[in-house]
Order: C-alpha cells, then sequence, then structure tokens
C-alpha cells in the first residue's frame, strides 16, 4: 500500500516533469498538507525525501525552494547527466529485446507524428514525447539504479530542457536524433548509441547560458 508520504513524493514529481512546477518554486508545507487531506508530517518527510535528492533546497526566509542552478552547477550536472544518458543508449544497445526496440520505435514515431501534425509549435506538448523517448532508452539498459540516477539529474535540469524545444528548429533536430539512436540501438552498436545519445543531450556553454536566462 502506498504511503501518504509516497502518494506527495510522486505528485511531486510528476509536477516537475509537466512544468507545473519549475526552479525557484516554493513548497509550502501548510498548504500542501490541506491540498492532500494530510497532517503536516507526511508532507515534511515528502520534502526531506525530495531534499535528499538535491531537488529542493532549504533557504533562509523562504523554506523549501526547487533547486534552481548556476551555470556552473547546470554545467556540471549535464555532464554528468549526458554521460549516463549515454550509457543507457548504450547498455540499451547490448541488451535489446524485440519488446524493448518496439517500444522505443513507438516513442520515435509519437515524436514524429508531432513534428508532422504541429511542426514546431506546442513545445510542451512535445517535450512530454521527448520524456517517453528518453525513459523507454533508459529502461531498455535493465539497470534500475542507472534509471534512478537519470530519472533524478533529469528533474533538476527538466525546465531548461522543456524550454529549448520553443527555438526555431529544436523539435525538428531532436526527432532526427531520436531516430539515429533508435536506428543504432536495434543495430546492436552499442558505442555509436552511446556516442550519439551522448551529444544529443549535452549543451554547449552558451546555450545553457541562454536557457538559464530565458528562465530567470
Amino acid at each position: 500500500m502506498t504511503s501518504q508520504t509516497e502518494t506527495i513524493v510522486r505528485a511531486l514529481h510528476a509536477r516537475i516533469d509537466t512544468g507545473a512546477l519549475n526552479p525557484g518554486d516554493e513548497l509550502d508545507e501548510a498548504a500542501l498538507a490541506v491540498e492532500f487531506g494530510v497532517s503536516r508530517t507526511p508532507v515534511r518527510e515528502a520534502l526531506m525525501r525530495i531534499e535528499a535528492t538535491g531537488l529542493l533546497r532549504r533557504l533562509p526566509r523562504r523554506g523549501a525552494v526547487l533547486f534552481k542552478p548556476t551555470l556552473e552547477e547546470f554545467l556540471a550536472i549535464l555532464e554528468v547527466h549526458a554521460k549516463l544518458e549515454g550509457q543507457a543508449a548504450g547498455l540499451a544497445a547490448r541488451r535489446r529485446s524485440v519488446a524493448s526496440v518496439q517500444r522505443i520505435d513507438a516513442a520515435v514515431t509519437a515524436c514524429a507524428t508531432h513534428l508532422a501534425d504541429l511542426g514546431e509549435t506546442a513545445p510542451d506538448a512535445y517535450y512530454q514525447h521527448n520524456l517517453a523517448f528518453h525513459a523507454a532508452v533508459a529502461e531498455a539498459a535493465g539497470n534500475p539504479f542507472l534509471l534512478d540516477h537519470i530519472k533524478t539529474n533529469a528533474r533538476k535540469l527538466m525546465a531548461y530542457y522543456r524550454a529549448r524545444y520553443a527555438y526555431a528548429g529544436s523539435i525538428a533536430s531532436s526527432v532526427a536524433d531520436h531516430r539515429a539512436i533508435a536506428a543504432l540501438i536495434a543495430a546492436r552498436d552499442s558505442a555509436g548509441a552511446e556516442e550519439a545519445m551522448r551529444r544529443h543531450v549535452q549543451f554547449d556553454q552558451v546555450t545553457a547560458l541562454d536557457l538559464l536566462t530565458a528562465l530567470g
């Protein structure tokens, strides 16, 4: 049976994933307790669990605030995240099954359909397809510990990845990358899949600074 604390953790993670919560947003214990119909104890426990992963920070006079990286922190996390995503793609290629390839292909098709139907519009909707693709690849790696690390790091950068798709050409470029990565995984090209995914996830410093500035 899911505990109250776990329910709150999952709900807050989902809000980060969908963009309902963004870097710098404050989380009020009392308001969350009222919203979820619980005492402040499970809310406090949920916030402590999220804080332990680095997704929350306690700031003087502001309380719990969603992690908002500096440029240096952004680049440091991104460097690790790109390697983790690359490793997952490499493992997915080595361990691929018919079912995992089908799931990855379905995610690629959803991304491509968005591009065909909506072009470069609705970037937030496209980002959800993008998340599904990356989740399918990470799950195909068959390593739950790697998957957990990828999810945690991704949530620290998620708002910035989402903002990236508002830039002209970003969705088309993403779809092309996804197709290439999926093909490399299907071909069991572990080294190629790892490098392609690493390059796909990585930003240069100028782009990182643009995204940090755009989100204030």
